[in-house]
């Protein structure tokens, strides 16, 4: 992929597969927005190809892909006074056949606001819900997707830590009953304990895709984060880590 001539992302191949729930970390201007750009279709690559379900992303109509593929980027600014659950509603919309929601539609939207612990603001302008809960709002809408492949940039953004564990442990439990989850994250705690694959970008180049406990050694961190790092490990085995700076030592003699 390129922006102006210069390469955003080189050398990236990747096979993903339902019941995943793959993390994607890298310092800020790795490539990681690029990419998940690339695998909902909201951009096409230069070079090399993105396929879903056998067909490349690019040939893949609109509504059917939209069916199956929910996507939420960082910002999703609503300008117009809708309701919370209006927001959630949204999410139906590919699977619309008229002018009215089913009762079949009704029962997506708040199932979805139950999931994500929104119920109690569906009835609230979504302009003035705090940033942590426009998250959750907008995370919503892409459950009531019904999809098969979730997409999510930073989705912990704006939440607090009550929330951002809810979040993973939702997260993680889509995966397990088969959805493909694909999250962007800058919280590599976060991402070793509950992910399954944790890719690491640099520089646009991939760096590492493996199980967290396997991604996530000192060395490697050292590497692609510029920070030193203390790995230790929970009661159920994944890692836990430290940091500290990296220092520049003179030797004086």
């Amino acid at each position: 992929m390129r922006f102006s001539g210069a390469p955003v992302l080189q050398s990236i191949e990747l096979d993903m597969d339902c019941g995943e729930f793959i993390a994607i970390g890298g310092p800020n201007g790795a490539g990681k927005s690029t990419l998940l750009s690339i695998l909902s279709g909201l951009l096409t690559p230069a070079e090399g190809s993105c396929y879903f379900r056998g067909v490349e992303v690019s040939k893949w109509s609109r509504l059917l892909f939209t069916r199956q593929v929910a996507v939420v980027m960082q910002s999703e600014p609503l300008a117009f006074p809708f309701t919370a659950r209006d927001v959630v509603a949204m999410g139906r919309t590919p699977h619309l056949t008229g002018f009215f929601e089913t009762a079949n539609d009704r029962a997506f939207v708040t199932q979805a606001l139950r999931d994500t612990e929104t119920l109690h603001l569906q009835s609230r302008d979504f302009r003035t819900l705090s940033g942590g809960e426009k998250q959750r709002v907008l995370l919503a809408s892409a459950l009531a997707q019904s999809p098969q492949v979730l997409l999510l940039d930073e989705p912990a953004t704006h939440l607090d830590i009550q929330h951002q564990v809810a979040l993973h442990e939702l997260l993680q439990r889509l995966s397990r009953s088969g959805l493909l989850v694909v999250a962007i994250t800058h919280d590599l705690n976060l991402a070793a304990a509950y992910s399954d694959r944790l890719i690491l970008l640099s520089e646009g180049r991939m760096i590492a895709d493996d199980h967290p406990t396997a991604v996530l050694q000192p060395p490697l961190i050292r590497e692609v984060f510029k920070v030193e790092a203390e790995v230790r490990r929970t009661a159920g085995g994944r890692p836990l880590l430290t940091f500290g700076p990296l220092h520049n030592r003179m030797d004086v003699q």
